[in-house]
């Protein structure tokens, strides 16, 4: 691994420590990680994105797929798909995230918790190629310093007719005008504003890497793999017009026209 990369994956293990979704559960006044409460705070988050079940795969008739998660976070969607039959494996370049889905398996009563959710790189996934029928990876692989590469590890431990659902950051020249008139504001770096336009801990720094695309980007990023769709999702709601037309109204045509996430399903 090249020094730079190396140490672009030191500082995402040390800032993605604190779970993503720590602020929205500090919203909701979440301290500990009961059943109870892990309950209320994936209520509260499947709520934010209410487009997201549809993305998320489930297993053919037989059962028994093998799926591979990627970049964990606060653990609603790995619970969401371990509760659903999968074979299921998690990763993640923190110790935090993955301690808390290890949590969670055990509460569902899956076995092996510890050899089934491991402290990893996306750059250097630890399976064997063409292991897993689903890879699962939302929020995650645009932080790694490497998309492409991060891109062609899923599709390396995909099995033929495998297929992944990668959320990836768009391009947005609504939020990069926005992070230059802050970082003129408050002279700050503008890089650094965009990227915490997206993902700020609860000190308020931003993520240490993130990469944007765009659909045709997108597509070319993928285009290994045999059939590729992107679907524009996810709609911050703008200060000026929150009290005339709630966040739910712009989840629809709005976001398809100018959403801040790709959705991109592929198929290997």
């Amino acid at each position: 691994m090249a020094p730079a990369q190396a140490q672009v994956d030191r500082l995402n293990a040390d800032f993605w420590e604190e779970l993503c979704g720590t602020s929205l559960a500090a919203h909701l006044g979440i301290t500990d990680d009961s059943p109870e409460s892990l309950a209320r705070f994936d209520r509260h988050y499947l709520g934010l994105y209410p487009y997201l079940d549809r993305y998320l795969p489930r297993p053919g008739a037989g059962t028994g797929d093998r799926l591979l998660e990627i970049g964990l976070g606060y653990g609603t969607v790995s619970q969401v798909l371990a509760s659903r039959g999968f074979d299921y494996h998690g990763l993640d370049i923190a110790a935090g995230p993955v301690e808390m889905v290890r949590h969670r398996l055990r509460l569902l009563g899956i076995g092996e918790p510890e050899a089934r959710v491991q402290v990893g790189s996306a750059l250097e996934i630890p399976h064997p190629d063409e292991s897993f029928d689903h890879v699962v990876t939302l929020g995650c692989l645009h932080h790694t310093g490497d998309l492409a590469g991060a891109v062609g590890e899923v599709h390396r431990v995909l099995r033929p007719g495998g297929r992944a659902v990668v959320m990836i950051y768009k391009n947005s020249l609504r939020r990069r005008s926005g992070a230059a008139l802050r970082s003129l504001r408050h002279r700050g770096d503008a890089e650094e504003e965009m990227r915490g336009a997206y993902d700020r801990n609860l000190e308020g720094e931003a993520a240490p890497a993130t990469e944007y695309t765009s659909v045709r980007e997108a597509r070319k990023l993928f285009s290994p793999f045999s059939a590729v769709a992107v679907r524009r999702e996810n709609f911050d709601q703008p200060r000026y017009v929150g009290r005339f037309l709630p966040r739910e109204r712009l989840l629809g045509l709005p976001a398809r026209l100018a959403g801040l996430d790709l959705y991109v399903t592929a198929t290997k």
